[in-house]
């Protein structure tokens, strides 16, 4: 069975929270401690919020499957940032936040998150968004390097709580 990405629905919260726990923490400095990430996962990334996440009209959810099993997911959150910083350093408005992206691991270079990523920009262009924003650990070289080729160029920085540890994010946008 081939490569599948489709729009995540109620009954995929415990695929996408598998996912969520699995990757997380590749996204984080080696600096982080490990109590800090399984917090972060059990506060943010655990069934019960992702649950409330699909049942979120403002946000969308795309789950890659790949011979049935999931790899990868994204998710794009419509409307102003929160963030006072992210929400000055943005250039282009309305916006759409591509909070999450993450791909297995042993399914990374094989185009997945490629695919998910032009859904996600698609996906908000379509509901109306002119830019997409994102944050990203600046630690972050890999994923930082995926950004930068998906046209998304850095406008600002933000800063990111994992547990008790204040991490230091890149802010980037893509206009669409």
């Amino acid at each position: 069975m081939p490569l599948v990405i489709r729009t995540a629905d109620a009954a995929d919260s415990a695929r996408l929270a598998l996912i969520a726990s699995a990757t997380f923490a590749f996204a984080c400095p080696p600096h982080t401690s490990a109590a800090g990430i399984q917090q972060f996962i059990s506060s943010t990334l655990s069934e019960a919020r992702f649950d409330e996440y699909l049942a979120d009209g403002q946000r969308m959810l795309f789950l890659a499957e790949f011979d049935g099993l999931p790899v990868g997911y994204t998710m794009v959150v419509m409307g102003e940032p929160s963030d006072p910083d992210v929400a000055r350093a943005l250039t282009t408005r309305p916006t759409a936040e591509l909070s999450k992206c993450y791909v297995l691991p042993g399914h990374h270079g094989r185009g997945v998150a490629h695919r998910l990523m032009e859904l996600s920009v698609q996906s908000a262009l379509e509901k109306g968004a002119a830019a997409i924003w994102l944050g990203v650990n600046n630690e972050n070289a890999r994923a930082n390097r995926f950004y930068e080729k998906s046209g998304f160029v850095t406008v600002g920085a933000k800063s990111f709580l994992v547990g008790e540890e204040i991490e230091h994010d890149f802010v980037r946008e893509r206009l669409l």
